[in-house]
């Protein structure tokens, strides 16, 4: 299970623990130590992959979606912005934004990934096997969220480039004429004014992404599945880690919808500010195309699980059994 920041009792310790670790991968053959650099470097590989390809794979919906948010008076909805679009500007126009999207996402998702799993790792061994069970959902939030600061920051000049593409008729089609344009009119902060904005919208988002996809998981084979998770095979732990990343995708996409709003008008308008944008779109604006935006994050995120604990699996890197309490605190019941 891509469940890596789980927890075993501590009585079969590994190599692993035996270094300080609260929680080490199952005791068989594996490519590479848990919690090494290789380890990490490769979690990060898998979070590239992850991010990139699911990002880029959904730029026709992420680009009516934004539309949507910028402009309600002529995209209504899903179908009819999607018509609109193709009116407009072919059907190559619904992939617009696609080169900074991949590029963009793929380098979140290095940060996101391989920092969640080292901030995991840290936060557990300063808590203590015991408190990192019985926190372990605290843990989950703070590991993600740290993360995904420095994630955003990576993230920020590419998601610039890609809402100005999409949303600013006329301004530019191509990466490559997008970005020097932008420097040259407004500087460095073109690409990073929308900094703020984006930890608005993806730190609460990946918080609930890590956290409600690890406890997803751990409910799963606790109360659904009808075997213990060690007599899966991969291709069915494969099958409960895309249930339990739709389950998650879905409250990612409502906590962070205001934000991304926020994000999409920000990035579009020279000049703005986030007060500003939240005073023109009013309560009612930020939450313009949130439908579309839970099929896609739902289906983004459960895509986004899948690749990352394939790669695990095709890498042969541990993939540590979910939460399980520690001995010390089974013998105190």
């Amino acid at each position: 299970m891509c469940d890596a920041g789980s927890y075993r009792a501590p009585q079969a310790r590994s190599a692993g623990e035996s270094k300080g670790r609260p929680w080490a991968a199952a005791a068989e053959k594996h490519s590479y130590e848990y919690g090494s650099m290789k380890y990490l470097l490769l979690c990060g590989l898998g979070g590239m992959l992850s991010c990139g390809l699911t990002h880029t794979v959904i730029v026709p919906l992420d680009l009516v979606k934004c539309r949507m948010q910028v402009d309600p008076g002529k995209y209504r909805g899903i179908l009819s912005g999607f018509g609109m679009t193709v009116r407009d500007d072919g059907l190559r126009g619904l992939v617009r934004g696609w080169a900074p999207t991949f590029l963009g996402y793929s380098i979140q998702g290095l940060f996101k990934f391989g920092l969640y799993e080292v901030f995991k790792i840290r936060y557990a061994q300063l808590l203590g096997p015991e408190k990192a069970y019985k926190w372990r959902t605290s843990l989950y939030l703070a590991a993600s969220a740290s993360a995904e600061f420095f994630a955003d920051v990576a993230l920020a000049p590419m998601e610039a480039v890609k809402v100005r593409i999409q949303t600013q008729p006329g301004y530019s089609s191509t990466l490559r004429t997008a970005a020097p344009r932008m420097y040259s009119e407004e500087g460095l902060r073109a690409f990073y004014k929308g900094v703020a904005p984006l930890w608005m919208r993806q730190i609460p988002y990946t918080m609930m992404k890590f956290a409600c996809f690890e406890r997803t998981v751990e409910a799963l084979y606790k109360f659904v599945v009808p075997k213990p998770q060690s007599q899966c095979t991969k291709a069915e732990q494969l099958a409960v880690t895309f249930m339990a990343g739709y389950i998650a995708g879905v409250f990612c996409a409502v906590v962070s919808h205001p934000a991304d709003s926020v994000v999409s008008v920000l990035n579009k308008e020279k000049g703005s500010t986030t007060f500003g944008v939240l005073r023109k779109l009013g309560f009612g604006g930020v939450w313009k195309g949130l439908f579309a935006r839970i099929i896609m994050i739902g289906t983004l995120t459960a895509l986004q699980w899948f690749i990352y604990d394939s790669v695990k699996v095709y890498l042969n890197l541990p993939r540590p059994p979910v939460a399980q309490m520690p001995e010390s605190l089974v013998k105190q019941k």
